[in-house]
């Protein structure tokens, strides 16, 4: 850090915001002996879960009894830790499997703490500007310079959806959590995520009536294997629904909210009825639509293009802003490029993209190059090596579909690089030079399924193709063209070690394209 003859504090890094993203680049930073500041507009990590969920449970798993010896794996279901060499995991804080909120705050400060963060709290940043290629950030009277600003605010606030008398509706944020509040009740819950479904729960023995609303169909976690959909635990109002009790689920845009003495009309139209329409009548509107950025603090000289939801940064492949040079995204603002596939937007998926995040700028700004291993050209080291990253890693398991690792064939040299831990598409733009590569991820199935409880499987190996639980599957690349993809069959302990369903299926794709394949031997999609 330097001091300018004006009283601005430069750094090379600055960071904002010390929730759980902020404190995990911080720690990467840290570690590297890089010149950062982290900056908290409150005066103590983690506000945002002081206040969220408002029911107080979180849906992040903490899953303390594994069976798993090796801490790499316990990782797997551990989603509330920050990557630490220390030691410091959240199960210490709570054995329960639906954790307390407050508990990941503890945990948190107590992170910040241990390994002595630089952070700054009560530096609520008011304006950002880029001025001569460095960011500058005013904070009340205070500026700081930086070369490279990393955004980790999260969720700047509640999305409200353009209804006419969207303003008749109370807030997720503002809304009473004890569910006795809504005795005898009608109420109206617009929204259909884990938000909406979590304050129905509360209100399930004391309502009257609850409905959900939204334009499209519930999306359930167990069907689209994203951690974000609606969780089980949250399954007792739809059995309501099913089971006639007048709670319901309803597929419908919500055109129009007004009051009526001591009621409220909600005017909609069904999206599954052939347009129908009708005007209910309610004593409670909530609204649990999400949240949203905050994009207010920058000026027009850096201002992020937002995802196309708009509430969200649209980002690059190394999570560096679309638009901004040095200006990249850290915790849940880093989920654009895997958005409702992978777990960018929780803490046990973006804590893996912030390790990687950390490589790539210390790569840019310090020249310090990545992390790499040679291996020998060998079908055998390989099939070898790539097994035992699927199942060790749990970087890969948890950041199933995006990130990967590469192995780069250096034909004239006969070995291969192999690189950890990359998103795919910034391998496939990165290593677009190269004449042959292998990415190696985790992926589900993609089929639809009538009955994701009663899936009919083909456990042969020319079959893994059809596999819907997750696998692994290596692509072969040349350039930025895909040529050629090996899927494994699923196991049902994730462990990819059989000699016939797993390692000779491998070897025999990676010796058909490795250099030296005999003629005629390919390996095809």
């Amino acid at each position: 850090m330097t001091a300018t003859g004006s009283g601005e504090r430069v750094h090379r890094y600055l960071i904002v915001g010390a929730g759980p993203g902020g404190l995990q680049l911080s720690y990467f930073l840290q570690r590297a002996g890089a010149d950062y500041l982290t900056l908290e507009r409150e005066a103590s990590p983690g506000a945002f879960f002081g206040r969220y969920p408002r029911h107080r449970r979180l849906i992040s798993l903490n899953k303390v009894h594994t069976g798993a010896k090796d801490p790499e794996i316990a990782l797997r279901w551990d989603w509330n830790s920050l990557l630490n060499d220390e030691g410091l995991l959240f199960p210490r804080y709570s054995q329960e499997y639906f954790p307390h909120a407050d508990d990941l705050v503890r945990y948190l400060a107590d992170f910040r703490r241990e390994h002595d963060l630089r952070v700054r709290f009560s530096t609520p940043v008011d304006r950002v500007e880029r001025t001569d290629g460095h960011f500058v950030v005013h904070s009340g009277d205070q500026v700081f310079r930086a070369e490279c600003l990393i955004m980790a605010t999260g969720w700047g606030g509640p999305h409200v959806p353009e209804i006419p008398g969207i303003e008749h509706a109370v807030g997720y944020e503002d809304m009473p959590v004890d569910g006795a509040e809504f005795a005898d009740q009608r109420v109206l819950i617009i929204g259909k995520g884990n938000s909406a479904f979590e304050t129905a729960q509360a209100m399930l023995g004391h309502a009257a009536v609850i409905h959900l609303a939204s334009p499209s169909p519930v999306r359930l976690a167990w069907t689209s294997k994203h951690p974000g959909h609606v969780r089980g635990q949250y399954g007792a109002l739809l059995d309501s629904y099913w089971f006639k009790t007048l709670h319901g689920v309803l597929e419908c845009q919500v055109d129009r909210i007004w009051r009526e003495g001591d009621e409220f009309r909600a005017a909609i139209t069904y999206t599954l009825a052939d347009g129908e329409q009708a005007v209910l009548e309610y004593d409670t509107v909530l609204r649990c639509t999400g949240f949203t950025m905050d994009t207010s603090v920058f000026d027009e000289s850096c201002r992020p293009r937002l995802a196309p939801n708009g509430r969200m940064p649209a980002i690059r492949p190394d999570f560096q802003s679309a638009n901004v040079d040095g200006l990249y995204f850290a915790g849940t603002l880093m989920q654009a490029r895997d958005f409702k596939r992978a777990s960018s937007a929780f803490i046990d998926g973006f804590r893996y993209n912030l390790r990687t995040l950390a490589t790539l700028l210390a790569e840019r700004y310090d020249g310090v190059p990545l992390e790499v291993r040679t291996l020998p050209a060998d079908s055998d080291r390989l099939t070898g090596a790539m097994l035992e990253r699927v199942n060790h890693s749990s970087a890969l398991w948890t950041q199933f579909e995006y990130l990967c690792d590469v192995y780069v064939v250096d034909a004239a040299a006969g070995h291969v690089r192999h690189y950890t831990d990359l998103p795919e598409d910034y391998a496939v733009e990165r290593f677009s030079g190269e004449a042959l590569y292998f990415t190696v991820t985790l992926r589900w199935g993609r089929e639809k399924y009538d009955d994701v409880f009663a899936i009919q499987r083909h456990p042969t190996p020319e079959r893994a193709h059809e596999s819907a639980f997750l696998h692994p599957v290596v692509r072969a690349w040349r350039h930025s063209e895909q040529v050629a993809e090996q899927h494994l069959l699923e196991d049902l302990l994730a462990q990819w070690r059989d000699p016939v369903r797993h390692v000779r299926p491998l070897r025999a794709f990676l010796a058909a394209l490795l250099p030296g394949a005999e003629p005629g031997r390919s390996a095809g999609l």
